[in-house]
């Protein structure tokens, strides 16, 4: 499992910079750079409506991967130790990025 932090603090999932779920997926098929992916798991807050009563803040987590370009990517896999979701404020998926993407 992989290290997550998370700064999309408008996102559903996000609990003290951590994750909800137990898995997401990260998109981005053609990209080449960090600005081309999305964290696909991505849902909005809306005006704080949810509360995290039930679920439990994840620090590690599954990652699937969909940026088939980046040196972390093992079989739609993420291996990487750990990595940042970026995009405060979001609200939408296409406005959140994974900050750890790397060019093979």
């Amino acid at each position: 499992m992989t290290r997550l932090q998370c700064n999309v603090t408008s996102c559903l999932h996000n609990a003290d910079r951590c994750c909800c779920r137990q898995a997401i997926i990260v998109d981005g098929h053609d990209a080449t750079a960090a600005t081309d992916t999305c964290c696909g798991s991505f849902d909005e807050n809306r005006e704080g409506a949810f509360q995290n009563v039930f679920k439990t803040p994840e620090d590690r987590l599954y990652v699937d991967c969909e940026a088939i370009q980046c040196i972390y990517n093992e079989g739609r896999h993420c291996v990487a130790d750990s990595i940042g979701i970026s995009g405060d404020g979001a609200v939408r998926p296409e406005q959140t990025e994974c900050a750890t993407f790397q060019m093979r």
